[in-house]
């Protein structure tokens, strides 16, 4: 019983608050060498106005972001919450206010996920927007990296929008070096291998991963394929972060909020 009430306080009461910065290297063999190891913050999930997760605490996870001085940030959708059991619905614009501070020499890039969309897409988009953070809708930019064009792909969350990987890819030269943002990971088996890496969230990790049993729950058609962390498969390279916030219950056991800190290259 002791141990029972110990893991409950543990995965509702602790976990879901401690928010830990992670890195991870992330080696791509078809990495340019001309751009040199790249590193990347990714934020995914926030979902300002779960349990532990405050305005407040967003402001110090992007002072924890900008203090790792990344070459670039990514996130990754879901700034909104629906019916988490305990929180308390925060304006994205009060979220897009505290990002406003993220700070990288390549810039803020963003994708939106299906909570945003279930609230006010066209909202949310606007409000990060005016935020100075770049939205990307089945979209691409460029950036220079060493002298040298890296493009940036953000596509739609394939859940709730009519996600479109050929309009996002569309602006990218042929062999030119890109990476694709995207809210839901099942959208990987559909890209093609010109992309050198894939960066997701949506998952939450599973928010619970128990001893033996493992990830329960992942909110995925390929279960736990691609549930967290560095997946590679047939040469192509896949990045879930497991995220800051939670959905549905304010649980997490095993799967702490994570500021994913990704150093990739060669």
């Amino acid at each position: 019983m002791a141990a029972t009430i110990g893991v409950v306080v543990w995965s509702v009461g602790i976990e879901p608050g401690w928010v830990v910065t992670r890195e991870t290297r992330v080696p791509i063999a078809r990495w340019p060498e001309e751009l040199g190891p790249l590193r990347i913050a990714a934020l995914a999930d926030l979902h300002t106005g779960a349990p532990h997760i405050t305005v407040e605490k967003v402001r110090e996870i992007v002072a924890s972001v900008n203090a790792e001085r990344p070459d670039l940030i990514v996130l990754l959708g879901d700034y909104v919450i629906h019916g988490v059991t305990g929180g308390r619905f925060v304006p994205i614009e009060q979220t897009a206010a505290a990002l406003r501070d993220l700070r990288a020499p390549l810039g803020v890039f963003a994708v939106l996920g299906n909570h945003d969309w279930w609230y006010d897409g066209s909202r949310c988009a606007r409000s990060l927007e005016a935020a100075g953070i770049h939205v990307l809708e089945d979209a691409a930019a460029a950036v220079t990296v060493r002298g040298h064009p890296l493009w940036i792909a953000g596509v739609g969350e394939v859940r709730t929008r009519p996600a479109s990987l050929t309009r996002a890819l569309a602006p990218v030269p042929e062999g030119a070096p890109v990476i694709v943002l995207t809210h839901n990971p099942d959208l990987f088996v559909r890209v093609p291998p010109r992309v050198l890496l894939t960066l997701a969230g949506h998952t939450h990790g599973g928010q619970v991963n128990l001893p033996v049993l493992g990830r329960l729950i992942v909110p995925s058609h390929h279960g736990d394929r691609y549930a967290i962390g560095h997946i590679q498969e047939e040469g192509r390279d896949l990045f879930v972060s497991p995220g800051i916030g939670t959905s549905i219950i304010p649980v997490r056991f095993r799967v702490p909020p994570e500021i994913s800190l990704l150093t990739v290259g060669r």
